[in-house]
């Protein structure tokens, strides 16, 4: 059996870890200008942040914020997985990039820009940043459906692919934004 440990959720300007208020931002703030002050609050040295898409920054900042007080070293990083989940894929950055490359005049596809235009590219920046190794997915539905993530990360648990993992919803539209993740263990 599974259990979830520690929940995080970003909204509104807003982080709640476990419930509690954890980070708030003036709500004045773009989401850009939100992702980079809650990042820098974390103090979290890792430059590349400043590189990702939006939806990775959330997903990127959320996954630091569940798991920096998570002892999970005694766990293999074969056996850490990700599995998450939004309705918008990445539809604020594939329209940075449809505007890149849809005037003649003005056509400058960037790949910096491109290589974002993959929602799993989110699992991997957090993968990359923590070393989890495991296995991934990333479902795209209308709404969230956390019963979907759990069961397939408990099917993963019962088949011994993974002993732990980061679950989840992670969307960002062109009008909002919210990540919901978690911890779960074996």
């Amino acid at each position: 059996m599974s259990t979830i440990t520690n929940q995080i959720t970003i909204a509104n300007h807003k982080i709640f870890k476990n419930g509690v208020l954890f980070f708030e931002a003036d709500p004045a703030l773009s989401f850009k200008d939100f992702l980079k002050a809650s990042w820098k609050n974390l103090k979290v040295k890792y430059p590349k942040f400043y590189k990702m898409d939006e939806i990775s920054k959330l997903g990127m900042l959320a996954a630091e914020v569940l798991l920096m007080d998570i002892p999970y070293t005694d766990i293999a990083q074969e056996d850490i997985g990700v599995v998450l989940s939004n309705a918008h894929s990445t539809i604020a950055t594939d329209i940075n990039h449809w505007n890149s490359v849809s005037n003649d005049s003005a056509f400058f596809p960037s790949p910096a820009v491109f290589v974002y235009t993959l929602p799993n590219i989110m699992i991997g920046e957090i993968c990359i940043k923590h070393k989890l190794k495991g296995e991934n997915a990333f479902f795209i539905s209308q709404q969230y459906d956390e019963a979907l993530i759990k069961r397939h990360i408990n099917l993963l648990m019962a088949q011994n692919k993974i002993q732990a993992a980061i679950g989840g919803w992670v969307d960002r539209s062109e009008e909002d934004y919210l990540a919901e993740i978690f911890w779960i263990r074996k």
